[in-house]
């Protein structure tokens, strides 16, 4: 009979090795805590100078809760923007604390607090007359630093918990959710302030929605690729070995001539588009190619989506 031996590890007791498990899941490592706070800086930041230089003074609206906030402070001006912002989150926490991970819920919370300290002391005058030009500038730089925010592992609060439980559950988008969210204040617009600002805002949503998208998933975007040649071993090759990534071998059967095909699928990034084709014209230029975009792609080293 073999003798086991026995480990001389220390243990810690159990209670405190769940505790240390819990919370590096919920945080991550150093570098990845650092990387976190750094998008929700820059992102609350970014989002403050739309809001403070551009929305307030032209009496635009903003989506979701920000949007709330504005109202309110329009309505009553000695209300800041900023706790209004706080306060209205202050519930909808719950809802995350019950539907989301704790590592996004700790995250959010840091993007609220982050967010509302923006709002306080972040202003900056930018220089812009012109109300059109202005509500598109303002989308740009709102939805870059939305987009910031939401690259990390958390978000700022408000509507941004409700997009990423419908992200996660249903795979609606969230520029797609905000803008949705936003029909509410689009029409709470023209009977509070004034019809030209509803109109102003709906371009400024628009855009900021856009924006989100294009810095969340459209900076990482995902093409699906199927090919059916009849040099289908050398080009696969080609893919593993020249371009790195996987592939399934799909075995179908032509519709006219009923010979047997093989399809290559597989999934690639954008940048990589241009090195795939070159594999296939070199190896068989009548190869047909067939390419997709994709909404998200989970899985190992290809995924897209973000890591809530």
């Amino acid at each position: 009979m073999k003798r086991i031996k026995q480990s001389t590890t220390l243990k810690m007791p159990a209670s405190k090795q769940e505790s240390a498990l819990i919370r590096k899941r919920s945080l991550g490592n150093f570098s990845d805590i650092i990387r976190n706070l750094s998008l929700i800086g820059v992102g609350s930041v970014l989002f403050a100078v739309a809001v403070n230089g551009i929305l307030i003074p032209h009496k635009f609206l903003s989506g979701g809760i920000t949007g709330l906030a504005l109202i309110i402070h329009y309505l009553f001006p000695s209300l800041p923007v900023a706790w209004l912002y706080f306060l209205i989150n202050v519930p909808l926490f719950a809802l995350g604390w019950a539907f989301v991970g704790r590592r996004f819920f700790y995250y959010s919370v840091i993007g609220m607090l982050s967010l509302t300290v923006a709002l306080a002391w972040v202003h900056v005058t930018l220089p812009i007359q012109d109300k059109i030009l202005s509500a598109l500038f303002a989308g740009v730089i709102a939805g870059i630093g939305g987009g910031l925010i939401l690259r990390s592992r958390g978000s700022a609060g408000g509507t941004d918990i409700l997009s990423v439980i419908l992200l996660n559950r249903f795979s609606i988008s969230i520029g797609k959710t905000f803008l949705a969210f936003n029909i509410i204040v689009l029409a709470s617009a023209p009977v509070l302030l004034s019809l030209e600002a509803g109109l102003y805002t709906l371009i400024y949503i628009y855009v900021t929605s856009h924006m989100i998208n294009l810095v969340v998933t459209g900076l990482s975007k995902r093409k699906a690729v199927f090919i059916i040649s009849a040099e289908w071993e050398e080009i696969s090759s080609k893919i593993l070995k020249k371009i790195g990534r996987g592939l399934t071998v799909i075995h179908g059967q032509g519709g006219y001539t009923g010979n047997e095909e093989q399809i290559l699928y597989t999934v690639i990034s954008l940048r990589e588009l241009s090195k795939l084709k070159d594999v296939i014209r070199q190896t068989d230029p009548s190869a047909f190619v067939v390419v997709q975009d994709t909404l998200e792609v989970m899985g190992h080293r290809i995924g897209n989506q973000p890591h809530w």
